[in-house]
């Protein structure tokens, strides 16, 4: 059997399109894996850890207490980063609302301040009232909760995820709070 004869320029071309080909496979395992990761399943959040905050002593009735976790949702290498804060205000001996640091416009970490009774956000001006809803600015909702329960005189709450308008825990405060939803 012998080889057909191939010139210089054909054989560039079937080379070319063979590397070609190549680098197309390389480029398009990424892209089909981004636009199948929904169907595929792709990396899923278990929204099931309660994490402690702590004894129910530091949070005095009335008073609204800056706390911290450790996300539960993390890799070794993400270090110093996967510990999230929170507001914890007690409101009575049983009953507590657990804010995420996050404002609800941009994400920036929003300041309580007692003296005024407010929640700030530096970056845009966006306010809140101590039970977390919007007094002023421009996020157009109030402060996203966490689940909490009290087990064993500490207080927890159920973290993995932040809470944002499309996670499953601001659907649930939106049906809480609006019914009809």
């Amino acid at each position: 059997m012998t080889l057909p004869d191939m010139s210089r320029r054909a054989m560039l071309v079937k080379l070319g399109l063979f590397f070609n080909g190549v680098v197309a496979v390389v480029l398009a395992v990424p892209i089909l894996r981004y636009v199948l990761s929904p169907v595929l399943g792709g990396r899923k959040t278990s929204y099931t850890s309660w994490l402690a905050l702590g004894p129910l002593e530091q949070y005095p009735a009335g008073q609204t207490r800056f706390a911290t976790f450790r996300n539960p949702d993390v890799t070794a290498w993400d270090g110093k980063t996967a510990d999230s804060a929170c507001w914890v205000r007690r409101i009575d001996t049983a009953k507590f609302q657990v804010f995420a640091i996050n404002c609800a416009h941009l994400g920036c970490p929003v300041r309580w301040f007692p003296q005024s009774g407010l929640f700030m956000c530096p970056c845009h001006g966006g306010a809140y009232y101590e039970d977390g809803s919007r007094a002023s600015g421009p996020p157009e909702r109030g402060l996203f909760e966490y689940p909490y329960k009290i087990e064993d005189g500490k207080l927890f709450i159920q973290a993995g995820e932040l809470p944002t308008p499309g996670s499953p825990t601001a659907l649930v405060n939106i049906g809480e709070k609006f019914p009809c939803a």
